[in-house]
């Protein structure tokens, strides 16, 4: 199974959001429809980046490892 870490922009505030998934399309949707509370008051966003990996514990470290370094809600 692919696993992902990906980079979101909110088009309403230019803010940016880094997450994990295995299935990149259907979370993006998600965000995009307002169902992850962490993100549904800066809808729409606009899918930046983003990396694949075979384990799930490699996409979690990275995605940890990513936020660390830029902070929470940056804005680029």
């Amino acid at each position: 199974m692919k696993y992902y870490i990906y980079l979101i922009k909110s088009l309403k505030d230019n803010h940016y959001y880094i997450g994990q998934t295995n299935n990149l399309e259907k979370r993006l949707a998600q965000h995009n429809e307002g169902k992850v509370k962490s993100t549904s008051k800066r809808r729409p966003f606009k899918l930046i980046g983003y990396k694949v990996f075979y384990q799930r514990n490699e996409a979690r470290g990275e995605e940890y490892q990513l936020k660390k370094r830029l902070g929470k809600g940056q804005s680029l």
